[in-house]
C-alpha cells in the first residue's frame, strides 16, 4: 500500500516522531497506520533499553492533592537533562502519573508501571515517552497519603523539591483554611530545613548512639584544649545537651519554626489548634528533592568533541 508526505506528517502528528522514523515505519508496514503506530512503539522499547544504561539525575518532583477525594501523592520522575525537565509536556506526564497513584493506590514502582495510563499501561506510556523524547526516564519513587488525613502539597522552585504534609485533626478543624494554611507552612518548612526525621522519638537508637558518640569524642577533644578542664560528669552533661541540639537541627516537629523562630513547630501546630479550639497532629509528612542520592555523570566536553572528530 502506497503512502504519501501528508501520511508520514499525519503520523508524525499522532506520535511525535522524527519524520524519518515515520517514514521508515510507514514503509515497513507498507503504509499501515496501525502497524506503524505498533512498530514504532516497538522501537520505543528498543530505545529505552539502549538508554537505560545511561543516568537519569535531572526530572521533576511533583506533589498534589485531589480536590474532590483529599487523597494525597508525591511523585519523582527522573530524566537525563535540565532541558526536558523543564519540558510541558515531561510536566504534564509527572502530574498524570501522580493522578495514577491517587487513584491506582499501586504497592511500588512496578505495579504503578501495570497500572492504567488511559488506554495504555504506565509502561507503555512511559515507553512512548522514551521514544519521543530521546532519554533515559524513570519513575523514582512515590508515596501516596489516603484521605484519613488532611493533606496539602506543596512544591517548591518548579519540581526541584517536593512535599506532601498529612495532618490528623479534629472533626471541628475538617475543612478549615488555617488547618491547610498551617500545613502549607510545614511544607514550607520542610522543603527549607530538610529535617530527617518527622519527630525525635522516630531517631533510631544506632543512629542516636553514633551522634552520641561522635559529640562525646568532641567534647573530649575541647576539654583537653581549655584553660580549666571539666570533670567527666560534666562532659556527659554536655554532651546530653547536644543531643538535644541534633533533635532540634534534624527532627521536624523539634526544629525552630520558620516563621517565628522563637517556638518550634511542634509548639507552633499546638498554639495554632488551641486557638482554633481543636486538636492537630502531624501524623506524616515526606519531602523529595529531584536526583537527591544519585550520582550525576560528569561530561568531558573536550573529549566528546574530539571523539565526534575521529
Amino acid at each position: 500500500m502506497a503512502f504519501t508526505a501528508a501520511d508520514v506528517k499525519k503520523l508524525r502528528e499522532i506520535t511525535n516522531v522524527g519524520m524519518m522514523d515515520c517514514k521508515k515505519a510507514l514503509t515497513e508496514s507498507d503504509g499501515d497506520f496501525d502497524k506503524a503506530i505498533e512498530l514504532l512503539r516497538e522501537k520505543g522499547l528498543a530505545k529505552a533499553a539502549k538508554k537505560a544504561d545511561r543516568i537519569a539525575a535531572e526530572g521533576v518532583v511533583c506533589a498534589k492533592v485531589c480536590a474532590d477525594c483529599g487523597v494525597g501523592a508525591i511523585i519523582e520522575v527522573n530524566s537525563e537533562t535540565d532541558f526536558v525537565a523543564k519540558n510541558a509536556d515531561f510536566q504534564q506526564f509527572v502530574s498524570d502519573l501522580a493522578d495514577v497513584v491517587m487513584k491506582e493506590a499501586p504497592a511500588d514502582v512496578d505495579g504503578l508501571k501495570d497500572c492504567k495510563m488511559g488506554e495504555l499501561t504506565v509502561q507503555q506510556a512511559l515507553q512512548e515517552k522514551v521514544l519521543t523524547i530521546g532519554e533515559n526516564i524513570q519513575i523514582r519513587r512515590f508515596e501516596r497519603f489516603d484521605d484519613s488525613t488532611i493533606n496539602v502539597a506543596y512544591n517548591h522552585m518548579g519540581g526541584v523539591i517536593g512535599v506532601l504534609v498529612g495532618l490528623t485533626v479534629s472533626d471541628n478543624l475538617k475543612g478549615n483554611d488555617t488547618v491547610r494554611e498551617l500545613a502549607k507552612d510545614i511544607g514550607m518548612q520542610a522543603a527549607a530545613m530538610n529535617p530527617s526525621f518527622l519527630d525525635k522519638s522516630d531517631v533510631d537508637e544506632a543512629t542516636l548512639a553514633k551522634e552520641r558518640e561522635i559529640l562525646l569524642a568532641q567534647a573530649l577533644e575541647e576539654n583537653k584544649s581549655a584553660a580549666k578542664p571539666k570533670p567527666e560528669q560534666i562532659i556527659h552533661k554536655m554532651v546530653d545537651g547536644r543531643v538535644g541540639k541534633y533533635y532540634e537541627e534534624n527532627c521536624l516537629l523539634q526544629q525552630a519554626f520558620v516563621k517565628e523562630n522563637k517556638v518550634s513547630v511542634e509548639q507552633h501546630i499546638a498554639a495554632v489548634a488551641k486557638e482554633l479550639g481543636g486538636e492537630i497532629k502531624l501524623t506524616r509528612c515526606v519531602r523529595f528533592e529531584k536526583g537527591e542520592g544519585i550520582e550525576k555523570k560528569v561530561d568531558d566536553f573536550a573529549a566528546e568533541v574530539a571523539s565526534m572528530a575521529k
